[in-house]
């Protein structure tokens, strides 16, 4: 991957804010350029809001205002950032403690629910046909209509909270097995495994639904 260059003007210059890699905007707003700053925040809003609307459900008339919050945590602390590469996995750690932060205000824990699997916490999941694969779609790009498109979000939103945030930062978020352990503070195996239980319990919820498409 090229460097991306640290002048503000020789990025300006060339690409008008609204065509710039986050990466690039990155680099523009640690360096106090507002306008990249506002570009980032515009560009990275959405993505946000609907990381927390699925991991937090009940709380739909907080979304917005926590993700403001989210959004406010990324400017104060884009400095911070010293590998612009690692930025998608940065937010992520920011929307993930937030959203911690919101457990532990009501006094709760994960709800910690087994979803009757046979897999062990580090037990690799075997492939099966009750499984969405990997490299399959995810929930947010299966557009076969609005009903499915709905009863895809109802089927995240019902996973117990320990396999919806897995679904969120892997399908939606797109991060790695080891970030993704990095972030719920979990190994490898567990996050295989919760994952595995997760797209079986998605396609079981959604199989009346895709047998007529």
């Amino acid at each position: 991957m090229e460097p991306v260059s640290t002048t503000s003007s020789s990025l300006t210059a060339a690409v008008p804010y609204a065509q710039m890699e986050l990466a690039e905007l990155v680099v523009l707003a640690q360096q106090d350029d507002m306008r990249a700053m506002e570009m980032l925040v515009k560009k990275c809003q959405k993505n946000v809001f609907l990381s927390l609307r699925q991991l937090l459900p009940e709380r739909p008339d907080d979304i917005a205002d926590l993700t403001q919050d989210v959004l406010l945590r990324m400017c104060r602390s884009i400095k911070s950032l010293r590998n612009i590469n690692t930025f998608k996995y940065w937010l992520n750690r920011i929307i993930t403690n937030r959203y911690y932060d919101e457990i532990r205000k009501k006094g709760r824990s994960l709800n910690l629910v087994s979803m009757d699997a046979g897999l062990g916490e580090d037990e690799e999941p075997r492939q099966t046909t009750r499984q969405i694969a990997d490299d399959g779609p995810s929930p947010d790009e299966v557009t076969l209509g609005g009903e499915l498109d709905d009863e895809i979000r109802k089927a995240i939103l019902n996973l117990p909270e320990q396999f919806r945030i897995m679904i969120v930062l892997r399908e939606q978020q797109g991060l790695s097995y080891e970030e993704i352990a990095s972030l719920t503070d979990t190994s490898i195996g567990t996050v295989k495994s919760r994952l595995a239980r997760a797209r079986g319990k998605l396609q079981e919820a959604l199989k009346p639904y895709l047998a007529t498409q």
